[in-house]
């Protein structure tokens, strides 16, 4: 049976990425270190809207997607990445390479398990105040 893992990032950098072939090159180089493959794209757009302003890149892969968010507005900026696989996922490594390359700083992160609803795997705790154990205290089926 796959497995179904979510893999929900969001953090903070000083050094906010706002070029589109910048992003597409980094994104293809984050699949390949976690052992993916891609099947389309990367893609990525620069959004150039007040309050909203920031760089998308995603990336169909044989296992999914993987969807990078920065908005450039605020400071520090804020940084969202969110991975879906049915394979392997390698959290450190995902995490270790947005530290590296981006500037990834005061992040939290999610791992939900979606094969049958959705269950929390892994978590870090801090920052979340509770919201995430109050929502995701046990297992939620929306059957």
């Amino acid at each position: 049976m796959p497995l179904h893992n979510q893999l929900l990032i969001n953090g903070y950098t000083n050094s906010a990425m706002k070029n589109e072939e910048a992003a597409v090159d980094w994104m293809q180089s984050l699949v390949d270190y976690i052992d993916m493959k891609t099947i389309k794209g990367p893609y990525a757009a620069y959004v150039d809207v007040e309050g909203n302003r920031g760089l998308t890149c995603t990336v169909m892969i044989e296992t999914s997607h993987i969807a990078l968010h920065i908005w450039d507005e605020p400071n520090p900026s804020e940084i969202q990445l969110d991975l879906y696989t049915c394979g392997e996922l390698n959290i450190d490594k995902v995490l270790k390479k947005l530290e590296k390359d981006l500037g990834l700083f005061d992040y939290h992160y999610l791992v939900l398990e979606r094969s049958r609803g959705f269950s929390v795997v892994e978590r870090n705790r801090g920052g979340y105040d509770g919201l995430v154990d109050t929502l995701f205290e046990s297992q939620i089926d929306f059957e």
